[in-house]
């Protein structure tokens, strides 16, 4: 009998990691946590990260099997200074995890164009939690990660900023 469907921890997936903001100290940390789950010795080209001083920022692609964003994720969520957001993407969409300091870890599904899924269980949930709707608004934008999502686009607008003084150049 062929098999129709191959498991998921065998299939290829693409994944990108962005830390936005790490202490230099902990650079060759991260590189060698990478290189743990990567299975292979990874070398992150750091730059400096001009809206927090003393900082470093890189991004990292992979090809791997699935599962290698949460392990990436967890890695990195015990070093309490960093800002990262992972990604992971298959063929029929993806997961994205994103971290700070002040909020913590948040984890959502994706689909193919990158935007944030909300279930249907997610959903009972916040309206059985919820009393009104500022209460639905709020569990709503707590699924979709607004609050990470706005703590991390400080970061993005940094490297745009960058990347159009480089053209004007």
């Amino acid at each position: 009998m062929q098999r129709l469907i191959q498991s998921s921890s065998v299939l290829a997936v693409r994944g990108a990691l962005t830390i936005h903001s790490a202490p230099s100290a902990l650079r060759t940390h991260i590189e060698w946590a990478l290189a743990d789950i990567l299975g292979v010795t990874t070398r992150c080209e750091w730059t400096p990260q001009m809206l927090k001083a003393g900082t470093y920022k890189c991004t990292l692609t992979w090809r791997d099997r699935a599962g290698v964003a949460a392990a990436i994720a967890s890695a990195l969520r015990s070093w309490h200074y960093l800002y990262f957001e992972v990604q992971e993407d298959t063929n029929s969409g993806g997961e994205l995890f994103r971290f700070t300091p002040e909020l913590g870890i948040h984890h959502a599904m994706t689909d193919l164009t990158g935007a944030v899924l909300v279930s249907e269980n997610q959903i009972n949930e916040i309206l059985r939690n919820s009393f009104d709707e500022e209460s639905i608004r709020s569990g709503i934008a707590r699924a979709l990660g607004e609050d990470w999502e706005n703590e991390i686009e400080r970061f993005r607008g940094i490297n745009h900023q960058e990347f159009a003084h480089l053209r004007a150049i």
